[in-house]
């Protein structure tokens, strides 16, 4: 199963925003602490989520930046495209929906600001592996 969203300057209808929604009450695009948390303890019987996020920032990230996310023991990666300020940040999680899995690796930025403290995410994509 996969479950993909663009992200952009128009509006997402009613049904996508209650799809895209956490159990917390927060758009996955925009993020969710909780969900990060709950998804570094979850229950390994929960399905196991391949995620993607595309987003960009408003400056450059420093290369240190890109290599720390590695070590935060989540199976994350956070690279850049060819793309100028855009960037991809990856990894699994376990989770209920894919909608958490979203919300939780976005949660991960804000959680970790120092990687990039200012962002606007352009495109998810949670794969159930």
């Amino acid at each position: 199963m996969t479950e993909t969203a663009k992200l952009g300057a128009r509006e997402q209808s009613h049904a996508d925003v209650v799809r895209w929604t956490c159990p917390h009450g927060l758009h996955a695009g925009q993020g969710c602490v909780a969900c990060y948390r709950a998804s570094t303890e979850a229950d390994p019987a929960l399905p196991l989520w391949e995620v993607a996020v595309w987003f960009t920032s408003t400056r450059p990230m420093p290369i240190r930046a890109l290599k720390d996310v590695r070590r935060h023991g989540c199976s994350f990666s956070l690279d850049q495209p060819s793309t100028p300020l855009v960037y991809l940040l990856s990894g699994q999680a376990r989770a209920a929906t894919g909608t958490e899995a979203v919300a939780g690796l976005v949660g991960f930025l804000i959680e970790n600001q120092h990687i990039a403290n200012t962002f606007t995410v352009t495109e998810v994509r949670a794969v159930h592996s």
